[in-house]
Order: structure tokens, then C-alpha cells, then sequence
């Protein structure tokens, strides 16, 4: 067998974790990563076969019996992740329809996947059937977008097009725009649930006085769409108690669909 820690897979996610760390997204434990791996990739460095322990998921999700995750451990902090990987991670496969969860390999101090994980795996389901390239699913807490939702309405429409008009970028990266939830308690199959509904049409989900859910086909897809939000947001909060004189207007917009052949959301624009 390889070594795991050289698996390309374990580096992208200890540096992704890291950098989220970095960026002030995830202070204390807070945030959570899974990332859906190939069985093949897998078998290169750990033996399916061999499971350290199985725990109870306290949901159902048939669609992903015999998927792979590589996932971030409750109550576990972002900033050791690169120091510890073993306590902090851990690489689960789930059976029973989702009601079970084999660990393979990680939280070695005892620990279990993150509290979220039943939201990750219901938005992994809804994404799939989207997308089915989807392997990310990431929340964190960037306080930019956190403030806005204070602020700001939080219909999505008007929430989209605020952080489209703040920074180029924006519609041409996420032209399907966010997609808003008002407070919910955390940790909860409903939360799952409200947010896989919402991750059926964007990428994004925006937890009101909360942080964000994001997902891609890889962990830089997945976190360039959140800082890329972050960044809009971050220039409203600097601009919206000013008087706005100038903006990215729709026409503008329109070209920017032309130029780099993306949709806006159908509505979305005047």
C-alpha cells in the first residue's frame, strides 16, 4: 500500500482546510469538509476490507450506499489539521442505505465525523443528480457573507444580484446565483434537508447569521465559489452605507453572459 499521506486527495484537503483557517473562515471547530472519493483511488492506499469501526449516521440516503468520503471530524479545529490529520480526518463508506458508516481509516483519538454530516450527505445527494461530477460539499462561517445576512433582505433574487453588482467576477463564477436560508438550528436533519432543496438549483447556500454551504466537482472549485462570494460581500459591506453612484448595471451583465458564454438565472436579470 501507499502512503496515505501522500495520496493526492489527503494533500489537496489538508491544504484546503488550512487555507480556509487562513482565511478566518473557520474559527475554532467550526466548518466542516467532505470530499467523495473513488473506490480505485482508495485502494491504492488503504484496505477496503478492514474497518476500524462502524458508526450510526442518524440518517438515510440510499443513493450513496458504498461511497468513500474523506471528512472533517467534530469538535475538531481547522488549524491542526496539518499537524494531526489522523485525529482531525477521517475516511468513512456508507451501508445500510446510509444508515451506517464504516470508518476506514482517521479519527484515531475515538472522534466521529462532524456534527453536519447528515447535511453534507443530503447535499451530495441533491448535487449528484444536478451534477454528477459533484465530490465537494464545504461550510464555513466567512464573516463578510455572515454580516451581510444581518443587513441585507434576504430574498434571493435581490441577495444574488447585490453580490453580482459588487464585483465582476461574481455572475460569471456563480451565474446560478445563492440561494438564502433564514436561521435554523444547526446540526439537524432539517437543516439537511432545507439546504439539499435549495442545493438543487445553486452551488451555493447562504445560512443566514450562520456562514455557507458550497459545492463543486473538486476542492478549489468548491472553495473558489465561496471566496469569491466572500469577496462581493466583503465590498458591499465596505460600500453600503456610502451613496452608490456607480454599479455593474444588467446590460453589463448581459455582455458578461455573451462574452463567457454562461446563463444568468433565468429571472434574475432585467
Amino acid at each position: 500500500m501507499k502512503d496515505l499521506m501522500t495520496a493526492p486527495f489527503m494533500i489537496e484537503m489538508i491544504r484546503t482546510v488550512t487555507n480556509m483557517y487562513q482565511h478566518g473562515w473557520d474559527e475554532r471547530n467550526g466548518g466542516n469538509v467532505s470530499l467523495m472519493l473513488e473506490d480505485a483511488e482508495v485502494a491504492e492506499y488503504l484496505d477496503p476490507g478492514r474497518v476500524i469501526r462502524t458508526l450510526e449516521t442518524g440518517f438515510t440516503a440510499p443513493e450513496l450506499e458504498g461511497k468513500t468520503f474523506l471528512v472533517t471530524g467534530t469538535g475538531k479545529y481547522f488549524k491542526n489539521v496539518q499537524y494531526a490529520p489522523d485525529f482531525n480526518l477521517g475516511i468513512v463508506r456508507l451501508r445500510e442505505a446510509g444508515r451506517q458508516a464504516d470508518l476506514l481509516w482517521g479519527f484515531s483519538d475515538g472522534g466521529r465525523f462532524t456534527s453536519e454530516f447528515p447535511a453534507h450527505m443530503m447535499s451530495h445527494v441533491a448535487r449528484l443528480k444536478v451534477d454528477p461530477d459533484n465530490r465537494v460539499v464545504m461550510h464555513c462561517h466567512p464573516a463578510n457573507l455572515l454580516a451581510m445576512t444581518y443587513v441585507h433582505e434576504l430574498d434571493e433574487r435581490a441577495f444574488t444580484r447585490t453580490l453580482w453588482q459588487m464585483c465582476t467576477e461574481c455572475i460569471v463564477v456563480f451565474p446560478e446565483g445563492v440561494n438564502v436560508l433564514p436561521w435554523m438550528l444547526c446540526g439537524t436533519n432539517e437543516i439537511g434537508e432545507a439546504t439539499a432543496e435549495k442545493m438543487l438549483t445553486a452551488r451555493l447556500v447562504v445560512w443566514a447569521q450562520h456562514g455557507i454551504y458550497g459545492a463543486g466537482k473538486d476542492l478549489d472549485e468548491t472553495f473558489g465559489l465561496i471566496e469569491t462570494a466572500e469577496k462581493g460581500a466583503e465590498i458591499y459591506m465596505k460600500i453600503a452605507h456610502l451613496p452608490r453612484l456607480n454599479t455593474i448595471t444588467d446590460t453589463q451583465m448581459h455582455l458578461l453572459e455573451e462574452r463567457f458564454g454562461i446563463k444568468a438565472r433565468e429571472g434574475y436579470l432585467d
